[in-house]
């Protein structure tokens, strides 16, 4: 089975206007896609992610207005985290993101990587991360995941110097987004939580076939196991990772707004898609047909935990039904859709969505 990567995490926002100012104006993500959810197409689905939204970098909202508020817990995602090139650029965030009155902690030290932490207006925990030093720090290339490896001293709970990580930030302020702080490169993790750690890797490194390139424990409580499975050496964009939480005393996710729906991982085609089905199939793990969501194929299935996990596809991808100079500027639906344009049109509320900006080389 070849996973090549994270393909787009699917959360649940209360109010797609909102969502949409917030990833576009304060994230600097493209809007690159208009449409509803195919299963339920009362309703907004929402894609942002890079120029044309390439697997990786798709972040994706289903519009659920009347939702209660979500909770994270066992079998649902803690957060996910977006990719930065370096520390300059972190801090650069951490100013920016202050200065228009969003709650920001760190830079915290990682080992593997540096960090800071917010939330969107529904509450998701996200995180920005920088690209390194990467996981080869404490273990060589070829020995990744294979034993544990404890957080340092210094970067733990308690002891690390809390009072000037809060002060440290960008010195001047940041009212546009550069190319150098860009959020382009698209996700760097997602992480989710689980309530047996060699389940979840007997789901992810064993039946998935994806590397584990890091065991070692939360940084910030170092009772709890935190594990990495990726691809190759474990790149950012292609990381999965899960914390462990005991099920006597943690609760299970509440679904609702603020919460991670489903993510998905990439696949190259639907040749490898099917094989991965029949292989999910063997193992007794209940898995659906495969579903065409037009600018991907998906099947789904269910972590030991029950989060659900998509496998789809690279392509066609986002541009197949408009162009990319448009993307996102109008309503799209699948085939199957057209007939009802007028009765879905009339239910969705209105979006302004702003000009997509580009970089010079």
């Amino acid at each position: 089975m070849s996973i090549l990567g994270l393909h787009h995490i699917t959360l649940v926002c209360s109010d797609a206007q909102r969502t949409v100012d917030f990833y576009t104006k304060v994230l600097g993500q493209r809007f690159v896609k208009r449409t509803v959810n195919f299963d339920d197409p009362g309703s907004y689905h929402l894609y942002f992610g890079d120029e044309t939204g390439r697997p990786g970098t798709a972040i994706t909202f289903f519009e659920w207005p009347f939702a209660p508020k979500g909770a994270a817990g066992i079998g649902g995602t803690h957060h996910f985290a977006l990719s930065v090139n370096d520390r300059a650029g972190l801090l650069q965030w951490k100013r920016r993101l202050s200065d228009l009155g969003i709650r920001v902690t760190g830079p915290f030290p990682r080992n593997y990587f540096e960090s800071i932490y917010f939330r969107d207006p529904d509450g998701v925990l996200l995180e920005i991360a920088t690209q390194g030093p990467g996981w080869a720090i404490d273990e060589a290339p070829d020995k990744l995941g294979q034993e544990f490896r404890e957080p340092p001293l210094d970067m733990r709970k308690g002891q690390r110097d809390e009072a000037r990580i809060q002060v440290e930030t960008w010195p001047e302020p940041v009212p546009a987004i550069t190319k150098e702080m860009a959020l382009r490169q698209g996700m760097h993790h997602i992480s989710a939580i689980s309530s047996d750690i060699e389940a979840t890797h007997a789901f992810f490194g064993e039946l998935l076939g994806m590397r584990r390139v890091k065991m070692t424990a939360d940084f910030d409580d170092i009772k709890t196991a935190h594990w990495y499975w990726g691809v190759g050496e474990g790149k950012p964009g292609t990381i999965i990772t899960y914390f462990q939480f005991d099920p006597k005393t943690a609760q299970r996710v509440r679904m609702g707004a603020g919460q991670t729906h489903h993510f998905a991982l990439a696949v190259a085609d639907e040749t490898t898609q099917l094989e991965s089905r029949e292989k999910i199939v063997r193992n007794y793990i209940r898995v659906s047909p495969v579903r065409d969501r037009v600018y991907f194929k998906s099947i789904y299935t269910n972590d030991p935990d029950g989060h659900i996990v998509e496998l789809a596809t690279l392509g066609p991808g986002f541009p197949v039904d408009e162009p990319i100079s448009e993307l996102g500027k109008n309503l799209k639906l699948p085939p199957w859709l057209e007939p009802q344009r007028s009765d879905i049109e009339r239910n969705l509320k209105r979006l302004e969505v702003p000009e997509w900006e580009e970089f010079e080389d």
